[in-house]
């Protein structure tokens, strides 16, 4: 597996209250990590994609290469229940210098494998170049069925660019179903209007993206949701933090004036992961370089311990 390493075990460390009760369990005493790349016939597989090159290109802030880590860090002294058992750290994909290129293509060989073996995949980024990367290998492994992707975020990320950025993922995804001969289903829930250029709402209305604008998300999201969810075979869930308002998520590259609050989103995310068609799901843009006293480690970390909670 190229661009790849296992995960320190130092990483999964917390409290332990076995003397308690045999099931006072924390995420790191279930969590099983894999030495080698090789996927299981099911399961969730937790990938890294350490990788801020597209953040650099884009003009955003690095250090979300430093991200997947930090967030193994945050969730694994959060307690174990039901569904958690599934995680599998399948450790992270990397970014050698500015090739950013060939560490997409290793992060989607890596999902397309994981896929086709049975597993899910839940990916920490990075910054939103993941999503091209994660997006095409869910794509590619179930290449004649209908996938959704859904975006929780306050950009469009449609932009049009000489190289591949943190902020052209979904026009990437969305030229390659197009060479593929596919439709491409894409939902972009949260939107600013004031993050977004008019070129890119244009875009987003050529390429019949369903949406619903930050203002009107708590009135809209389920709703539009429902509609998403009766069209689709599976879905991919990308969520990235800078849809929180910058108040309860500093640690980003462009923290949001406005944003959606972890409460409003928590709902829209139980609908998608109990709908029983999640198939891939990651959370991007994560900078440590930015955080206060841990505090967007431990929500981004609580987002991905109710993913893996609520995965039907």
């Amino acid at each position: 597996m190229k661009l790849w390493r296992p995960v320190a075990e130092t990483v999964w460390q917390g409290r332990d209250d076995s003397a308690e009760a045999g099931n006072a369990q924390r995420i790191f005493q279930t969590l099983r990590q894999q030495k080698q790349f090789i996927p299981m016939p099911s399961g969730i597989a937790l990938i890294g994609f350490e990788c801020d090159e597209g953040v650099k290109r884009n003009h955003g802030r690095p250090g979300a290469a430093q991200a997947p880590d930090v967030l193994r860090r945050a969730l694994a002294n959060m307690a174990s229940h039901p569904g958690h058992e599934r995680l599998i750290d399948m450790g992270s994909v990397y970014a050698e210098g500015d090739d950013l290129e060939a560490a997409q293509q290793a992060l989607s060989d890596a999902v397309v494998t994981c896929q086709q073996s049975g597993m899910r995949t839940l990916v920490f980024g990075g910054g939103h170049e993941t999503a091209w990367a994660h997006g095409r290998g869910v794509l590619d492994a179930f290449p004649h069925e209908r996938v959704m992707v859904i975006n929780l975020d306050a950009h469009f990320d449609l932009r049009k660019a000489d190289r591949a950025t943190s902020g052209t993922p979904f026009r990437q995804l969305a030229h390659h179903c197009t060479e593929n001969a596919r439709e491409f289903h894409y939902a972009c829930l949260g939107v600013s209007r004031a993050a977004n250029t008019q070129a890119l709402w244009d875009e987003a209305t050529r390429l019949n993206v369903t949406l619903v604008e930050d203002l009107y998300f708590r009135r809209e999201a389920l709703t539009s949701l429902e509609k998403v969810l009766a069209q689709a075979d599976r879905l991919y869930l990308t969520i990235d933090l800078d849809v929180l308002p910058a108040g309860e998520m500093p640690a980003v590259s462009a923290p949001a004036a406005l944003g959606i609050p972890a409460l409003d989103l928590l709902p829209v995310i139980e609908r998608i992961c109990r709908s029983g068609k999640l198939q891939a799901a990651d959370l991007v843009e994560f900078n440590p370089h930015y955080d206060r006293d841990g505090q967007g480690a431990k929500l981004a970390a609580r987002l991905a311990w109710q993913i893996a909670h609520w995965w039907a």
